[in-house]
């Protein structure tokens, strides 16, 4: 499998596994398909597993555990993640370490390679207007942000609980790009990735998701790039395998695709595999994390990639169709990218 390095880290396969499909996030599979799934995607060739304890309520991690049974490959890069809200600001230095503590112990792991924030990130004025009860258990603003969460950070990797650490880049995108511009800065960024330039459900903000932009400052500053969302949490493909309320955001990106499925069909391909082999050549990605959930939708994926590009044509077509259109709510200061 190709190899990519991963900002100023190590070499990673161009795919990775996510642990959304391995803890059932995606649609249901079993315990024996996840494990087989994540043996398979190691012999395949990928080397980075994108796990949280929240994908299942552990279960992607106890997967982990139980494909490796504590005796990892060697090569085999591991991530997790923790989200954090205002509920959690008297005690964050202690809800971090409790939270890698319990990951590792569910992986049968003694470090975590990459150690993630989940939360969004924001100013310390900012109101979320479409969810004002988010930032009690979703949102970190920005002073706690570099004055808590990053002193946590580094400590842990100071003691060799995590190697590095990175942030989940669907919080406000200006404090996203401020950040990956700034001291210290995260080794890692999760942005992003697909042809609709939509965050789905996690967007809790009202301006323009702009995740092209933010893989720009990424690289740009030295930051490593997995992109995430290459279906878009299903609106990319076929036939959703969820239930979704009609008004879900997730449903609604699926509305919104159906010239994207039209096309597929007229060029006779499955829109997953060409929505990935979209976003496997977008610029600035290093990696780009799977939400398959069974080793059929592995092999489908992986096979897809192994084709390289798409044919410049229909990039060219999927392009024109602009669904990665948004209507900006307030200018952009200067060009936004750097």
């Amino acid at each position: 499998m190709e190899m990519r390095r991963l900002g100023t880290l190590w070499p990673v396969s161009a795919l990775s596994l996510g642990g959304g499909g391995l803890g059932q996030i995606w649609g249901e599979t079993s315990r024996d398909e996840a494990v087989a799934t994540l043996r398979e995607a190691v012999d395949l060739g990928i080397n980075l597993i994108d796990l949280a304890p929240l994908y299942g309520r552990g279960e992607a991690e106890a997967v982990a555990g139980e494909a490796f049974e504590g005796k990892w490959p060697s090569h085999l890069r591991v991530t997790t993640k923790c989200m954090i809200g205002e509920r959690h600001y008297a005690g964050i230095a202690e809800r971090i370490e409790k939270s890698v503590a319990r990951s590792l112990q569910a992986m049968g792991r003694e470090q975590a390679d990459i150690f993630f924030l989940h939360s969004n990130i924001c100013p310390d004025d900012y109101a979320y207007e479409l969810d004002p009860a988010y930032p009690d258990y979703g949102a970190v603003r920005e002073s706690v942000f570099f004055g808590e969460v990053v002193p946590a950070f580094e400590k842990l990797k100071a003691r060799g609980l995590i190697g590095a650490w990175g942030i989940t880049g669907t919080g406000l995108p200006r404090s996203i790009m401020e950040i990956l511009r700034g001291e210290p800065k995260p080794a890692v960024v999760q942005a992003v990735t697909n042809l609709m330039d939509s965050p789905g459900g996690m967007r809790r903000y009202e301006e323009p998701p702009e995740p092209r932009n933010i893989i720009r400052t990424a690289k740009n500053n030295d930051v490593g790039v997995m992109g995430i969302r290459a279906v878009q949490a299903g609106a990319l493909t076929e036939k959703i395998d969820r239930p979704l309320a009609v008004d879900d955001p997730d449903m609604r990106d699926y509305q919104k695709a159906a010239p994207f499925r039209a096309l597929c069909r007229e060029a006779g391909e499955d829109p997953a595999l060409v929505a990935h082999r979209y976003a496997l050549a977008m610029p600035g990605v290093d990696t780009l994390v799977l939400g398959v959930k069974n080793r059929e939708e592995l092999r489908a994926v992986a096979g897809a990639a192994a084709q390289g590009p798409l044919d410049e044509d229909l990039r060219k077509r999927i392009d024109a169709l602009r669904l990665n259109f948004q209507i900006p709510r307030m200018p952009i200061d200067g060009d936004g990218t750097l």
